[in-house]
């Protein structure tokens, strides 16, 4: 298979292939965030239905912390792995298998008859997700070896995973206006059922392109050479590497925790607003549906500027700067005086914090295929934003939840509201500090 794009001659419009690659990039940036997104939605539901239990009770809330965090462990442990297999058999090969992976957990998911089998499958579906990312990330920034055309599209796609949260919102909609005509699942009509079963969709299209869908040529060529070294774990912690490797990863888990520390504890701390909590349950549900899609546009509108000034901004720490600046400002100021707002404002409020978060998760999507060689790209992207993001970072939500019981506040929501933004506050001077320490790539083009 042709290499997509010539280094030499770079194009400015793209060729069928070169749309084709993209399209199932973004297909697969986009099914991550809706795979991940689906759980808020159908977690409820489904252990209601399951464990025979009311939302909110003690047996409920244990499960749901399990099906949060368990997959979280295995999403890393095993999306490290991912980084390792990528650099060892293909990028495109590993691409595919993820994407494979995680919709086929997702629609085996909906035939699940315990909180068990549920739990385990949402493992695997994880672990597709985080394997896809790397395996994406490495294989995008290959084929366009144009340094801005590459910024460009790793930049573009990457801002389809801010539409996984809308498009999930919406499919859940349909399933729960739509259920009573859909053909059983397990005997009944559940919406959460046929939502799970919506995870296969990025499956379909991509058994029907595979074929055209090239290997890197970078990685290839050296494969086909016998010039490929074997990846090591242990050369990411070698001199040459050690700070990246360092540096990247108490970055990206600083990321991931103004998110998971913040941003997706705001569907409990909007219903103890003044204006919300006098409604009724489902007048309080639209308005936190309502914040939660305003934050998830704001979240695109971040990872387009992102790709925007990615090409602008020849300094990388400075690119990350531009966001991680205004997030010291705008987390405090919203989080610590939530509950002296109207929920209008927090909605605005946490616009803003999306699209200043949610845009350095696509920085690195652009930044660390250009710091790790051909031979190890896949295992030290891997280990940042596995190790860095889903285990480090997420681990956040865990800080906020248990830090809000030991703080005294009007309300369990301005407990929860006051502990988002000291860890918010936490993660944002960590991330900027850090930032002095992360490498500049020495070159425009990718370390060979």
């Amino acid at each position: 298979m042709p290499n997509p794009e010539s280094a030499a001659a770079p194009k400015l419009r793209l060729t069928p292939l070169e749309w084709l690659i993209c399209a199932v990039a973004a297909v697969g940036f986009l099914f991550d965030t809706y795979e991940l997104l689906m759980l808020p939605l159908v977690g409820p539901p489904a252990l209601a239905e399951l464990l025979g239990v009311k939302p909110g009770s003690p047996e409920m809330n244990v499960w749901m912390g399990r099906l949060f965090y368990v997959p979280a462990i295995f999403g890393a442990a095993f999306g490290l792995l991912g980084g390792w297999l990528t650099d060892r058999f293909g990028r495109r090969r590993v691409l595919v298998a993820s994407i494979l992976l995680y919709a086929g957990g997702a629609l085996a998911s909906a035939f699940v008859t315990s909180p068990g089998q549920l739990l385990a499958l949402r493992c695997v579906v994880f672990v597709g997700v985080c394997v896809e990312f790397v395996a994406g990330t490495a294989w995008l920034a290959e084929l366009f070896t144009d340094p801005t055309r590459r910024e460009k599209v790793l930049g573009y796609t990457q801002a389809f995973s801010s539409l996984g949260g809308l498009l999930v919102a919406w499919i859940y909609g349909l399933a729960v206006h739509n259920a009573d005509a859909l053909p059983a699942i397990a005997g009944g009509h559940s919406a959460w059922r046929y939502t799970l079963v919506s995870g296969l969709i990025p499956a379909l299209p991509l058994l029907i392109v595979r074929p055209w869908l090239p290997e890197s040529p970078a990685w290839r060529a050296r494969k086909e050479a016998g010039t490929l070294s074997r990846p090591r774990l242990s050369e990411l912690f070698s001199p040459q590497l050690m700070r990246t490797t360092i540096v990247t990863t108490i970055l990206v888990a600083a990321s991931y925790a103004l998110a998971f520390g913040a941003i997706q504890q705001a569907t409990r701390i909007v219903p103890g607003l003044a204006d919300v909590h006098s409604l009724a349950r489902p007048a309080q549900q639209q308005v936190v549906a309502a914040t939660q899609k305003l934050q998830e546009v704001g979240g695109l509108l971040g990872r387009i500027a992102l790709a925007i000034l990615a090409v602008r901004i020849a300094s990388r720490r400075r690119l990350l700067r531009v966001f991680q600046i205004p997030a010291l400002v705008v987390f405090p100021l919203l989080f610590w005086n939530a509950m002296g707002l109207e929920s209008g404002a927090f909605r605005w409020g946490l616009f803003l914090c999306g699209f200043v978060a949610i845009a350095q998760f696509s920085f690195w999507g652009n930044y660390l295929p250009r710091v790790y060689p051909t031979h190890l790209r896949g295992t030290g992207e891997s280990f940042a934003a596995n190790i860095g993001g889903r285990l480090l970072g997420t681990s956040a939500a865990w800080i906020s939840v248990n830090l809000a019981n030991q703080l005294t506040a009007a309300s369990p929501a301005a407990a929860l509201a006051k502990a988002s933004a000291i860890v918010a506050v936490t993660a944002a001077v960590i991330g900027i500090v850090a930032s002095f320490a992360l490498p500049e790539p020495r070159q425009a083009d990718l370390p060979s």
